[in-house]
Parts: C-alpha cells; structure tokens; sequence
C-alpha cells in the first residue's frame, strides 16, 4: 500500500519490518537466557537447544551448533580452561558481550519510560546553568555575560525610552534562564539472599537486569556521574558493572546494615555532593554481623535488635545528607510497615511494587534526583 502525494512532496508506504537472520533472532533469545543463567553458557545453550526441540527455531540450514561458531566467530564468546574452539564446551562471554547485554537490558527497561523530555526534570528555584529554559530572569551581578539576552535586554530599553533618548541600564539587562545538570553518585544495592528465588519466582533476574540498565544509561547518558554497584546477604560487597550478569542468589540471610553501611563507605570516597543510595530487595532484615566476627541471625518476624540497627542506619544516611530509595518487591503487611518506618528515618523514598515496573520507577527516580535548579 503506498499514497504518493506528489503536490505536498509526502510519500507514505506501509512499514515492512527487517527480516532477522536465523543468527538474529536465535541471539535475541540467547541474551535473555544467559542473563537467567548467571553467565552459564553451556547451560544456556542447553536451554536453547531444548526450546529449539520444542519450537522448532532452526532447521536443516542453521543448526545451534552453527549458532555457536558463529558466536565464536564474532567473538561474542570465547574458549576457557581449555574449551575447544566451537563446540560449546568452555565458553566464556567476552567483554563485548558483556556490553551489549547491558545495552539489551537498557532497551527494555529505559524503552518503557514515557517519552516526559531528555531528562530534564522541573524544581521550584532557578538560576545559572547550562541547558537553557527559554525563559529568562534580571540580570544580577555574578551571572555570566554570555548569558545576557541582548535582543530581550534591547526590547526593555525600549519600552523604558518610549518618551526619551534611548539609553541601555543595568536594570534593563535579563539573562537565559537555565538549568544545572549536577553530578550525582550512585550507590545501588541488591539483595541476593535465598529470598530472592523462593517460592518459584524469579527475583534476582529482573533485579540483575535493572543493575545492568542503570549502569549503561549513567555511562552513555551521565558520563560525569557515579555508580557502585554492590550485592549483600549474610555481607556486603562491591561488584563490578562488568559482574553483574553474572549474579547468583546464595544461601544467604538478609544483612540490610553490612549492605547501607558498605554504601555510605563508597559515597564518603566520592566528591560529588550530590549522593543516594537505591536499595533492591525483597526480604526483611535477619542477619547482623557481631563484633566478634560471628552472625546473629533471626528469620522469624522482625527482630527489634537488628531493625533498630537498621533504622539508626537510615538516620546516619540522613545526617550525611544521602537519601535511600527502597525498592520492596514484596507485599507482606508487617513488611511494609517497617520499609515506612525506614524510610521516614532517612526522610527517603520508598515503593512497594511488583518485578514489571522496577526498572521504570527507579530510572524515573534517578532522573528526578540528579537534576536540580540553582539560584
């Protein structure tokens, strides 16, 4: 179907979506089950080979195991502890596959935000800056002079000397009003108790996916922002960007405070001024690590002792000026109660939601955070 309008110079025709190769779209599935599988390729290409069973995916003419060379081939893949070359055996993802899966991850989290702007986000106060409003503010001494709006300075002279000699003063000045993008670090801790995989539900994935969104958006979109990335159940410990599909729930309880307490470690050796932390769990706290290096542990109800550790953590944050968004994938009443008291202690925000809007919220929090007016 085509309309060719030839007096307006329009031309219209019906999309026809590109055909993906058998390599294509076998790939698009192999992104999403190795990011399940924690970077387990061999189990990924068993998953694979199952679903082409049951599917049909391949035929005759492009079989998984042409699949895997070619995946080798375009060093997606590469041999380890003595893998032979393409035969799936001992394959590790390599660095370029690395990226590409956090670039995947940001296509289908970020894709579903709603198109509000380039992220620019609105506050009451204004002032200089550096990306410009379209409105515009008297000039006042300490402003920059290539901020001054000559034509809007010009035009209110005028309006002044309607019944005189043109003259240009101070008070006629007016500068652009802008914004200023401030530089924001970010601390996002994710929780890999045993929790996160009970009861049949997949939780650590979408968690993992999340992880690998908000590092490529901050570094594509916020070069000059801060992220640290870190993982806590009976402890706390930083992981790489480069780390994070390769994440696995352990068996481990919930140590809320090893985790906040890691945090603020790596925010106080960050400049910035600007600081959060995004908290990823669904559990409550049941573990803390003792003075003496042991762990009292308790995972009936809330315990008193180690939530009260939690909030005196939440008002340590609130005092060095760093707010905690938490993230509750969970919708258990006694929960939430304590994720309320939490965040009322730290003056923070916190959303008790389902896996399907994760991503979407905590981008749109990021994006709201990070930008401020100055006056």
């Amino acid at each position: 179907m085509k309309f060719d309008l030839s007096a307006t110079g329009l031309r219209f025709s019906r999309h026809v979506p590109k055909e993906q190769s058998p390599f294509e779209r076998l790939f698009e599935i192999f992104k999403e089950l190795i990011t399940h599988t924690s970077g387990d390729f061999d189990e990924a290409i068993d998953w694979l080979r199952e679903l082409d069973k049951e599917y049909t995916l391949t035929d005759e003419n492009y079989t998984i195991d042409d699949f895997v060379r070619d995946l080798l081939e375009r060093s997606y893949i590469q041999p380890k502890g003595g893998g032979k070359d393409g035969d799936g055996s001992g394959m590790a993802l390599t660095p370029k596959t690395e990226k590409l899966l956090r670039e995947h991850a940001l296509k289908q989290v970020f894709g579903k935000l709603k198109k509000a702007g380039s992220g620019d986000h609105k506050t009451k106060s204004a002032g200089q800056g550096n990306e410009a409003t379209g409105e515009f503010k008297a000039y006042q001494f300490g402003d920059a002079l290539e901020k001054i709006s000559i034509t809007e300075s010009l035009k209110n002279a005028q309006i002044r000397n309607l019944d005189g000699d043109f003259d240009l003063r101070q008070e006629d000045l007016v500068v652009e009003d802008s914004t200023y993008n401030t530089q924001m670090s970010t601390v996002l801790m994710i929780d890999i108790s045993h929790s996160m995989i009970l009861y049949g539900e997949d939780r650590i994935t979408p968690a993992k996916k999340v992880a690998m969104a908000l590092a490529e958006f901050i570094t594509t979109r916020y070069p000059k922002d801060t992220l640290d990335v870190l993982v806590f159940g009976n402890d706390a410990w930083p992981i790489a960007i480069k780390d994070i599909p390769y994440l696995q729930v352990g068996p481990y309880h919930t140590n809320t405070v090893a985790g906040l307490s890691l945090a603020m470690d790596l925010l106080r050796r960050r400049k910035n001024s600007n600081k959060q932390i995004f908290m990823i769990t669904d559990g409550k706290p049941s573990c803390l690590k003792e003075p003496g290096g042991g762990y009292y542990k308790n995972s009936v109800g809330l315990d008193d002792y180690i939530v009260d550790k939690c909030y005196n953590m939440a008002r340590q944050a609130l005092k060095l000026h760093i707010p905690i968004t938490t993230f509750m994938i969970a919708q258990d009443p006694y929960l939430m109660r304590f994720v309320r008291t939490f965040t009322e202690a730290n003056k923070g925000k916190a959303f008790f939601t389902g896996l399907k809007g994760l991503g979407e919220m905590i981008f749109e929090d990021y994006q709201q955070n990070r930008k401020k007016r100055l006056g």
